[in-house]
């Protein structure tokens, strides 16, 4: 019928395998760049740094106290050992990253025990928070004292402002914590309105206490921050950060690449634009024959199930990740820097070899 003897088309790269696959933003390599004339000192006592902090008062409110860091195990790892004693436990969903996808890490290092909720996409709800809160007291069990959200979840969904504050409320009406691992931060801002109010509306309005801030993800090379958004927390943090191995000696570098990014709202300029080419993928597949959906992409993810058959020859020609092999569920991400052109062949790609 023709099909098979037509080749399949050209590979857009590695184009949807993740938004870590892509490239830093120009504006950040040239900070960094600017950045490398001249000596200034280490950790942070450095025009850069200062600035940084700034820059993310500006965004959540002056009282918040901003940490740099490494990358995001780090940054997740260095809140919840701040924020945890002895005993204590972390509330969080089953598809978390500091579940799933940090080797141990949290546990490893902070010697607390990760309760782990199944959730349908990610989502934590505050009756779930609640029903955990019975352990506290009893001396048999691990006490909960931290609940860790990510804003946007691993499954791509959004917590609305709303959703936050009735986690923040439970949480802090039995003495806990409230973390948000924000890895997609932007992706989540550039959802809700993509306004510094739209940021505040589920962070420091809605009551979390910590956030860990991803700029790697939103177009650095590597930059992500730990900021205590209720500053007392923030005592012990100077010291838990160079414990867990996540003081940058030349911190300007990792300072330089924030002021790129939150200058003028680039940070969620580009995530915008991430959303909208995941919108645009959606739309361009989802008529496919074999390429079925849940729902629509609330962020720059799209999860949608395929023939068992098509998904390794698929993902041979260009990368992706199978994401819940019992659901022939994969993950289709797309970035900063994603175009129409790779929207177009890629999905040419699917829609051909789907054809055979």
């Amino acid at each position: 019928n023709g099909v098979m003897a037509t080749p399949m088309p050209p590979a857009p790269d590695h184009a949807f395998a993740s938004d870590n696959a892509a490239g830093a933003h120009p504006a950040v390599l040239a900070a960094m760049q600017a950045a490398n004339e001249g000596h200034a000192l280490a950790y942070g006592d450095d025009r850069w740094t200062a600035e940084a902090a700034d820059r993310f008062r500006d965004l959540f409110g002056g009282a918040a106290e901003p940490f740099l860091v490494w990358n995001g195990t780090g940054a997740n790892v260095m809140a919840l050992t701040t924020l945890l004693r002895p005993a204590e436990c972390v509330v969080t969903t089953a598809t978390a990253h500091i579940h799933v996808d940090e080797a141990g890490a949290p546990e490893f290092i902070t010697g607390a025990k990760l309760i782990v909720v199944p959730t349908d996409d990610g989502r934590l709800t505050a009756d779930q928070v609640e029903h955990w809160c019975h352990w506290q007291g009893n001396p048999h069990h691990a006490q909960p004292k931290v609940v860790s959200i990510t804003q946007s979840t691993e499954m791509g969904a959004v917590y609305s402002p709303s959703d936050i504050a009735a986690i923040c409320e439970v949480a802090h009406r039995h003495g806990m914590y409230v973390h948000l691992d924000g890895a997609r931060l932007a992706n989540a801002t550039a959802a809700l309105g993509g306004t510094r109010e739209a940021l505040r509306s589920f962070t420091v309005d809605a009551g979390v206490d910590v956030v860990s801030f991803g700029g790697t993800k939103a177009g650095a090379v590597a930059a992500e921050a730990v900021v205590f958004l209720s500053p007392e927390l923030a005592s012990r943090a100077h010291h838990t950060r160079k414990l867990v191995t996540q003081l940058p000696s030349k911190m300007r570098f990792v300072a330089a690449q924030f002021n790129a990014l939150l200058h003028d709202d680039l940070w969620i300029r580009l995530a915008q634009h991430s959303n909208a080419m995941a919108a645009r993928l959606y739309e361009a597949t989802r008529d496919i024959p074999g390429v079925q959906y849940d729902r629509a992409p609330e962020v720059n993810s799209v999860f949608p199930c395929l023939p068992r058959a098509a998904i390794a020859p698929l993902a041979e020609w260009c990368f992706f990740w199978e994401w819940e092999p019992t659901r022939d569920q994969v993950r289709w991400m797309t970035s900063w820097d994603t175009t129409d052109r790779d929207i177009d062949r890629f999905a040419a790609g699917v829609r051909h070899l789907l054809a055979r």
